[in-house]
């Protein structure tokens, strides 16, 4: 269809697959509005139509989004402009549409939840995941120390090369013993970006 007043027509060129993407698969997240319904919340594309009073948007140009409403599993969808962002030239489509939702999930635990510091200390869990990953390098960059944790010994160099200072994995070794220790007393904020944490 046409776009109506503040939407976008986008022709999808890659569609973002998160975990989340497979709670509500398995019916742990219900997102979706009744049945039939087309899931997805995360994508990148082509603006094919403005609706009016749009502004900032053209027909050609590429954007992408992360929203908490379904509809990425399409070829083209109708959609609310204020959601949507430009991808920039340097930005690859596939990168976006993996980026988006982690990148969103990482910036609001460190900048709205908690404002993590430089000298602080965080102990971030599930690491070596897509958020967990983002939230190494940015805590680092700046200027806090990252406790990571994994569940994998393989996985700790991947965690230490994206910015912990130390990582542990929590099927054997002590984490808030440890945790203590490095911190001197206690970490400052305990993040954990996986989504089925606080399902079980």
């Amino acid at each position: 269809g046409e776009p109506g007043p503040g939407q976008l027509r986008l022709r999808h060129t890659v569609i973002g697959f998160n975990f989340l993407d497979a709670l509500v698969r398995l019916g742990k997240y219900p997102v979706l509005p009744e049945l039939p319904a087309v899931p997805g919340a995360e994508a990148v594309g082509i603006v094919e139509a403005v609706g009016e009073g749009v502004t900032g948007f053209e027909v050609g140009q590429r954007v992408g989004y992360a929203s908490g409403f379904a509809g990425a599993y399409a070829e083209a969808r109708l959609i609310d402009a204020g959601v949507v962002v430009a991808i920039p030239d340097a930005i690859s489509d596939e990168d976006a549409a993996a980026a988006l939702l982690k990148g969103m999930t990482a910036e609001y635990l460190v900048n709205r939840c908690y404002m993590v510091g430089a000298g602080e200390y965080a102990l971030v869990h599930a690491a070596a995941g897509g958020v967990g990953l983002y939230l190494c390098q940015w805590l680092k960059h700046r200027g806090v120390t990252v406790i990571g944790t994994t569940t994998s010994e393989d996985k700790k160099e991947l965690i230490l090369a994206n910015g912990a200072a130390y990582a542990l994995n929590s099927r054997t070794e002590n984490i808030t013993e440890i945790a203590r220790e490095v911190s001197g007393g206690g970490v400052h904020v305990v993040l954990f970006g996986k989504g089925d944490f606080f399902l079980r």
